[in-house]
């Protein structure tokens, strides 16, 4: 092992300060996810971060939401799976890690997505998160999140279920949606490269714009 590095399942050393896009892989993420608790093991019985994922993206699909939101609501903990799932009422007062977080996290987007979800489609992934872990409260600890219950589409399922079992089933609705959307990430990527150029060019433009001006002045 590296210094400053965790070795993953896949026997990767990965830094996760200085993390880097080609050593994130989803056989990774898909196999710590299915190992990792959810509450800080404090549910009755085990329910991992894994399955947590795979309900968010059943939710997606049943609320008949893009291919692509549902992905991002299955690699929505990604992060965890280099960080490790820390409480809510813990993780909103630790600056560092919401840092190194939300770093690694929009890394796994932009690699398996092709971009960061933000406006709308950020607040619909959030909208199923929290309402995943309603019904997970409700259903292991006989309480309830929020004053007023959130919908769910679907059915969840609390089942105890073997980790291989559950990394299996993560990594099947990523094969099926990666396929469905294609090259979907390259395009995007694309985008954003042209969109960057385009900036820069129209900048390049303004400026010179301003520097001939003042030398007529």
């Amino acid at each position: 092992m590296k210094k400053d590095c965790l070795t993953t399942f896949s026997k990767v050393d990965f830094n996760t300060f200085e993390p880097e896009e080609d050593k994130i892989r989803i056989e990774d993420i898909a196999h710590a996810l299915s190992m990792m608790t959810r509450a800080n093991g404090h549910f009755p019985q085990f329910f991992s971060v894994g399955q947590h994922c795979i309900q968010c993206c059943h939710e997606a699909t049943a609320r008949n939401y893009l291919p692509q939101t549902a992905l991002a609501c299955l690699l929505h903990d990604g992060s965890e799976a280099y960080l490790a799932d820390i409480t809510r009422p813990v993780k909103k007062n630790m600056t560092m890690y919401l840092q190194i977080e939300e770093q690694l996290q929009h890394m796994i987007y932009t690699k398996f997505l092709g971009y960061v979800p933000e406006g709308e489609e950020a607040e619909l992934i959030t909208n199923i998160d929290d309402s995943c872990l309603y019904y997970e409260f409700l259903h292991f600890m006989d309480e309830k999140m929020y004053s007023v219950e959130p919908v769910m589409v679907s059915t969840p399922s609390y089942e105890f279920q073997p980790m291989a079992d559950v990394e299996k089933e993560f990594l099947s609705p990523f094969t099926v949606i990666i396929t469905s959307i294609g090259t979907l990430p390259f395009f995007l990527a694309l985008l954003s490269l042209i969109k960057k150029r385009i900036e820069n060019e129209l900048l390049t433009i303004v400026l010179s714009f301003k520097i001939r001006l003042m030398e007529v002045l």
